[in-house]
């Protein structure tokens, strides 16, 4: 949610970064469980009830820009790889990100500004994430947050710089599946569940065509985001490349009852690795 009126902010802060992230809704909140006990036969009718806090809940739902993608995906990930430099760059690395576990990947604080109100909620981890790509629409990421300590007032009144730059769009995503491009491919949904373990799908939306149909079991899939401008060096910092590996399929749930362009769904399981490369400047450390 936003609050209208209200000049709110999410902060993600690393040992490295420390970043101001546009979104378009958090749910950020304290986790409470309720113990309840109930009334006496002999009672008036009342319960009490003892609230224990348990640590942080929620969600960040974010566009991808030039600016957040490489934290962004690293904190969904869950690790980052040494930094490589790019040859025939003046300043560029790249870096590899593997999917990890929950309770593998590295830690975050997550600074909450509600305008009225700021919190801190320390030691914070993502325990899922789902990224969707669709046509005409920014690429965007949700992240699903945990943590187990409890919120305190965030004191300091200096605001952090907002991120700003380009906002990467599904119209500028190529699809790779097995060595071969296909431009038939109107979504995809990467949804990755990180608890006791990583489990991965995907849901690719695809316009029907014969010379196109998508094989029931995908060695490789490589999913390219790039940026429109030409100013990037060489392309790498405006670029951001998904790769996964044995996909197999789970269901097709297309449904032909139109003349017109049928869009079908396909649900994959991952059943091999998943990793992220994206690109910095050598100035910004993950």
């Amino acid at each position: 949610m936003k609050i209208q009126g209200c000049d709110c902010s999410i902060v993600i802060r690393t040992k490295h970064i420390e970043l101001d992230v546009p979104y378009s809704e958090e749910t950020i909140r304290e986790a409470v469980s309720l113990l309840q006990e109930e009334a006496s036969i002999e009672g008036n009718g009342q319960c009490k009830a003892i609230v224990k806090k348990n640590g942080v809940t929620g969600c960040v739902v974010t566009p991808l820009t030039i600016g957040t993608v490489p934290l962004l995906l690293y904190l969904a990930m869950g690790s980052v790889g040494k930094p490589v430099f790019i040859s025939e760059t003046r300043n560029l690395y790249r870096y590899q990100l593997d999917l990890l576990p929950m309770e593998n990947s590295d830690c975050f604080d997550l600074i909450q500004d509600r305008g009225i109100e700021r919190n801190v909620f320390e030691q914070c981890r993502v325990q899922g994430f789902e990224l969707r790509f669709e046509r005409e629409k920014p690429i965007k990421l949700k992240l699903d947050i945990c943590g187990e300590r409890s919120a305190y007032a965030y004191l300091y009144t200096d605001k952090i710089e907002k991120s700003t730059g380009e906002i990467f769009n599904s119209n500028n995503v190529t699809y790779k599946i097995n060595g071969r491009d296909y431009s038939n491919i109107y979504g995809l949904t990467i949804i990755a569940k990180k608890e006791s373990g990583t489990k991965t799908e995907i849901w690719i939306k695809r316009t029907i065509n014969k010379d196109y149909e998508l094989p029931n079991n995908i060695e490789k899939i490589i999913i390219t985001a790039t940026l429109l401008r030409d100013k990037y060096e060489h392309r790498h910092f405006g670029i951001f490349r998904i790769t996964l590996n044995h996909l197999v399929l789970v269901s097709d749930e297309t449904t032909v009852n139109s003349s017109d362009t049928v869009i079908g769904p396909n649900r994959y399981y991952v059943s091999g690795s998943v990793y992220t490369e994206v690109f910095t400047s050598g100035d910004v450390s993950l």
